[in-house]
C-alpha cells in the first residue's frame, strides 16, 4: 500500500464528465445524475441506468492499491457470494470487474437497498453473528496472497512514524500526546504478543455502517479493507455500552457465530489492542491524506490544539482499558 502524497490530488481530475464517460467505456448508461455516497477514501456514486438498474461505482484512489490486490477483493466477494453470503459483488463487464479509463481504476456494484443495522437490536446482532461466522469459515480455507496482514507494526508503528513526520501534532501537546500514544502501541504489540492465534481472511473494516439491513436479513459491503488476520477483528467493532452490555453483546455475537466457525476465546485479549491501533490509525490516516482536499473541508478541526488534547484523553482512557482484563465468556 502507498501513501505517496501525491495520491491525494488525482481526484480533483475525476470530474463528473470524467465519471459519466468511464462509465459508459463499459457499456452502461446512467439515466440520472450522480449521487455522491459517504466515502473518503475513494470516491462512490449511485446512480440509475437507461435500463432501469441502480448501481454504485466505486473509483479506487489512486497509488493505494494493486490490480492484484484489488482482484483479489473481488474474487473473495464472488466466493462468499456463491456460500449464499449476503455481500455486494462487482459486476461482470465482458468478464472484468475492474475497469481503466484515463489512469483511474474504478469498478461497478448493484446498489444494495436497506436500512441501518442496529447494533443494539439482539435479534439483528444474532443473524450478524451467523454470517460472520459463514464469512470466516471461507476465509479461513485459504490465504490471501497479495492483500497485506493486520499486524502491529501496520497499524500501530506505521501510524506513529507518520503522525510524527507530519507536523499536524501541535508542538504543545506533542509531546504528552506521543508519550501516552507510544504506551499504547507499546501494550499493544505486548498483549499481541501474547496471544498465539491462526490469522484468516477478513472483511477488515466490518463496523456497522458496512452492514445494511434488509428484509432478507443482512446485507454486507465494501471489502476495501480486506486483510489477513485474528477473526476478532470482525468482531470487537460490533460491541457497545459499558463492559456488562458488551459481554451480553459478545455472547449473543459468538453463539451464532460458531455455528458455522470454531472461535479460539484466546483472541478476545486482542480487543483492546485492536481499539487502540484503531486509534492511532485513525489519526495517521487523517495526516495522510490532508492534502486532499477533501479532508481539511470534512475534517477541518484535525491539527487544532484542542482535538489533541481530547486524543491524549483518549489514548490515557485506552492504556487503562488495555490493563484491564479482557472481556471473558464460558467457551461454548
Amino acid at each position: 500500500m502507498s501513501s505517496a502524497p501525491s495520491a491525494a490530488f488525482h481526484f480533483q481530475a475525476l470530474t463528473p464528465d470524467l465519471i459519466l464517460d468511464a462509465i459508459e467505456s463499459i457499456g452502461i448508461f446512467p439515466e440520472t445524475g450522480l449521487l455522491a455516497l459517504n466515502s473518503y477514501e475513494n470516491r462512490v456514486y449511485q446512480f440509475r441506468c437507461d435500463q432501469g438498474q441502480r448501481y454504485v461505482v466505486k473509483f479506487y484512489r489512486p497509488l493505494r492499491w494493486s490490480d492484484e490486490q484489488i482482484l483479489e477483493e473481488h474474487s473473495h466477494a464472488a466466493e462468499l457470494a456463491a456460500a449464499e453470503v449476503p455481500i455486494a459483488v462487482p459486476v461482470l463487464i465482458d468478464g472484468r470487474s475492474l475497469h481503466h479509463y484515463q489512469g483511474y481504476r474504478f469498478t461497478l456494484f448493484p446498489s444494495i437497498g436497506g436500512r441501518s443495522f442496529e447494533v443494539d437490536n439482539l435479534e439483528q446482532l444474532e443473524s450478524v453473528g451467523r454470517f460472520i461466522g459463514r464469512i470466516h469459515q471461507y476465509g479461513a480455507k485459504q490465504p490471501f496472497k497479495h492483500r497485506e496482514s493486520l499486524t502491529p507494526e501496520l497499524l500501530g508503528a506505521e501510524s506513529l512514524q507518520t503522525l510524527k513526520a507530519s507536523g499536524m501534532v501541535d508542538a504543545y501537546i506533542a509531546e504528552a500526546f506521543f508519550t501516552v500514544a507510544e504506551q499504547v502501541y507499546q501494550s499493544c504489540v505486548t498483549r499481541w504478543q501474547s496471544v498465539q492465534c491462526d490469522n484468516i481472511r477478513l472483511h477488515g473494516d466490518l463496523h456497522p455502517g458496512n452492514i445494511l439491513w434488509t428484509p432478507e436479513g443482512p446485507g454486507f459491503v465494501d471489502l476495501d479493507d480486506a486483510k489477513q488476520g485474528p477473526a476478532v477483528q470482525d468482531i470487537w467493532m460490533m460491541l457497545t455500552g459499558d463492559r456488562a452490555q458488551q459481554t451480553m453483546q459478545l455472547d449473543v455475537l459468538l453463539e451464532a457465530y460458531q455455528e458455522f466457525a470454531e472461535f479460539d476465546m484466546k483472541q478476545l485479549a486482542l480487543i483492546e489492542p485492536l481499539r487502540g491501533l484503531r486509534m492511532l490509525h485513525y489519526n495517521a490516516w487523517l495526516a495522510r491524506r490532508w492534502q486532499d482536499p477533501a479532508f481539511p473541508m470534512n475534517f477541518p478541526w484535525f491539527g487544532d490544539v484542542k482535538y489533541w488534547e481530547q486524543q491524549t484523553l483518549a489514548f490515557k482512557e485506552q492504556l487503562a482499558a488495555l490493563n484491564e482484563p479482557s472481556l471473558s465468556l464460558t467457551p461454548f
